[in-house]
C-alpha cells in the first residue's frame, strides 16, 4: 500500500471529502502532504504594466482585496483538513500552500515527482459535457501524472 500520500487540496467540498476519504481508509503510518496551488496575489497586484486594461485598473483594488480573502480562506481550510487528519491518528502531515509556478495541474505533477506513491483528490462537480468541453484539474493530473491518482467523487 502507499506510504507516502500528496492531498491536492483547495476549500471545495470535493477536496474535503478527498481528506474524509484517506482519513477513513489509509491507515496512520502514512505520510501526507496536504497541497494546495495558491494565486501570487502579491505579484498581480503590483503589476503596473501599461497593457494592464483600463478596467482591471480600474478594479485592482477590489480584485486584490477578493483573492487575499480567497487564500486566507484556503489557508484555514488547509487547517482544518490537517486537524482532521490529526484526529484520525495521521501524525506525520505537512501543509505547502504554494503560489502557482506554472500552472495548477502542473505544479501538483511537479510536486508528485517528489516521491510520492498515490495523489489524491476531489473531483469537481461538472456536468458530462462541460467536463468533456474543458476538462477539469483532477483530469487533467490523472493524464499527466507518472504516479497513481485516485480520483474521490
Amino acid at each position: 500500500m502507499a506510504k507516502k500520500i500528496l492531498i491536492a487540496f483547495d476549500d471545495s467540498p470535493n477536496a474535503k471529502r478527498a481528506v474524509e476519504f484517506v482519513a477513513n481508509h489509509f491507515t496512520a503510518d502514512h505520510e501526507i502532504t496536504l497541497m494546495s496551488v495558491m494565486q501570487d496575489v502579491a505579484t498581480l497586484c503590483e503589476m503596473a504594466s501599461p497593457e494592464l486594461t483600463a478596467h482591471f485598473l480600474s478594479q485592482r483594488t477590489t480584485f486584490c482585496a477578493l483573492e487575499e480573502e480567497k487564500k486566507q480562506l484556503v489557508l484555514a481550510a488547509l487547517k482544518v483538513a490537517k486537524k482532521s487528519l490529526e484526529d484520525a491518528g495521521f501524525k506525520n502531515i505537512a501543509v505547502k500552500a504554494e503560489p502557482k509556478k506554472k500552472g495548477v495541474v502542473r505544479d501538483i505533477v511537479s510536486e508528485s515527482k517528489a516521491g510520492y506513491d498515490i495523489i489524491v483528490m476531489g473531483r469537481r462537480g461538472l456536468t458530462a459535457v462541460k467536463e468533456f468541453l474543458i476538462g477539469s484539474v483532477s483530469q487533467k493530473v490523472l493524464h499527466m501524472a507518472d504516479t497513481t491518482v485516485m480520483i474521490v467523487s
